[in-house]
């Protein structure tokens, strides 16, 4: 079975609410699994009692610090911090820690900065090395959410996971960027599935709930899976309904 995971950063969200009351409502919606962004803003010792007393898993969080890998005079630092996610990551059960490559950097070339890119992941594969956390790094759209940001190709990014070539290292899939930057899912994953550690969805145009926009979710979804993907899907959207039954109205859309 297809395993979904709430992004309790928008879903199950009610004013005034703390985080864990989040956890707690995912889990009374059906759902089996979390993830969220940022843990240096969370009380993890809370987050982990409520995870011991709901039973769900944690599928991916954020690796900070949040700089530009893009910018070699950040590598050091970037990759002193590391360690702290990987161990928060242990300690949550997640598998995946989610990256991002950073800004195109003005006065540096692409081809500097995709060579700082790939020079860091390799470094940071080094930390992951043993620890049974994989790190994938997250193409994400320039046109609409995150206008000036280097990595906005997936194609590009699994050619920069093909350069690092460590088994650590890998992308995170989001279909939503993919379509607002007009991807094709089957054209750019072809033959490359291996290397997808994640896979988000939301809809477009309005990054809302799946079955609110123009995208065949369902169809990317059974493609991915039919051609070897085995993680968690992400249901990284802005929500217009709330209440659990909005969620599995989501999930109901997508064909599981």
């Amino acid at each position: 079975m297809r395993r979904y995971s709430a992004c309790i950063e928008w879903l199950f969200a009610e004013v005034g609410d703390s985080f864990p009351d989040r956890i707690r409502r995912a889990h009374t919606g059906g759902l089996t699994a979390i993830e969220f962004w940022r843990w240096t803003d969370k009380d993890l010792g809370a987050i982990e009692a409520v995870l011991a007393e709901t039973g769900l898993a944690v599928t991916s969080l954020v690796a900070e610090p949040m700089i530009a890998l893009t910018d070699a005079a950040n590598r050091q630092a970037w990759l002193k911090g590391l360690a702290d996610p990987v161990a928060v990551a242990g300690r949550l059960g997640a598998p995946v820690l989610i990256a991002q490559a950073g800004d195109d950097l003005p006065g540096s070339s692409r081809q500097e900065q995709r060579r700082s890119l790939t020079e860091t992941l390799k470094a940071g594969a080094d930390i992951l090395k043993g620890s049974g956390v994989r790190l994938g790094v997250e193409p994400l759209n320039i046109r609409i959410d995150h206008v000036g940001y280097f990595l906005d190709s997936t194609r590009e990014g699994l050619d920069i996971i093909d350069d690092v070539a460590r088994p650590e290292i890998g992308i995170v899939y989001d279909r939503y960027h993919s379509a607002v930057m007009d991807e094709r899912t089957e054209e750019v994953l072809d033959g490359r599935l291996d290397r997808v550690f994640h896979v988000h969805v939301a809809d477009h145009p309005g990054r809302n709930e799946p079955g609110s926009g123009s995208i065949d979710l369902a169809r990317r979804l059974d493609w991915i899976f039919a051609n070897g993907y085995a993680g968690a899907v992400g249901l990284e959207y802005r929500p217009t309904r709330s209440g659990a039954d909005a969620v599995r109205a989501a999930i109901a859309s997508l064909g599981a």
